[in-house]
């Protein structure tokens, strides 16, 4: 087991690749809610289409639309179980996996939220917050795997090292 030692250059792309997985979620997220916001900004909207290109091929590669679940047994039981791989990589593709089931929750919370309330001024707000937050939180986490570092976000990244020993 590899416990905070000096990360690779190969450890910290795989770190920071694994964070396409929840910005992925996030733009499916925002195109079917068709957020103001991505027409505000077209190009955040074509950068973020762009560089999310691969994870939506493999994505069709899965058929009758499992390959959510698929990827995600396949990342927890063989990078986050897995010891042999460094703790900087596992640490990440938990984190990656935490974002995804949160918002996973907060796509849940929404429907619930638009059925009771419609699309108005709250809600149009806190979908905003969700689709920031979590580009914020992609970006952040991005940016820190990159530079070798450990990407700590408040209360999520406590869940991670619960999670990754």
């Amino acid at each position: 087991m590899t416990w905070r030692g000096s990360t690779s250059v190969q450890d910290r792309i795989f770190a920071a690749l694994t964070y396409l997985l929840p910005l992925f979620y996030v733009m499916q997220f925002a195109l079917k809610l068709q957020l103001p916001l991505l027409r505000q900004f077209p190009d955040l909207n074509a950068v973020l289409q762009v560089l999310l290109l691969p994870v939506a091929f493999i994505f069709t590669l899965v058929p009758f639309g499992l390959a959510g679940i698929v990827i995600f047994f396949v990342l927890f039981l063989l990078v986050v179980r897995n010891e042999r791989i460094a703790h900087f990589i596992r640490f990440n593709t938990m984190q990656a996996i935490l974002l995804d089931i949160l918002l996973v929750l907060c796509n849940l919370v929404v429907d619930i939220v638009l059925r009771g309330l419609g699309f108005n001024l709250v809600t149009e707000t806190l979908l905003n917050v969700i689709f920031l937050g979590t580009l914020a939180a992609c970006f952040y986490s991005i940016v820190q795997s990159i530079l070798g570092r450990y990407a700590e976000i408040p209360a999520l990244s406590e869940a991670v090292y619960a999670q990754v020993r």
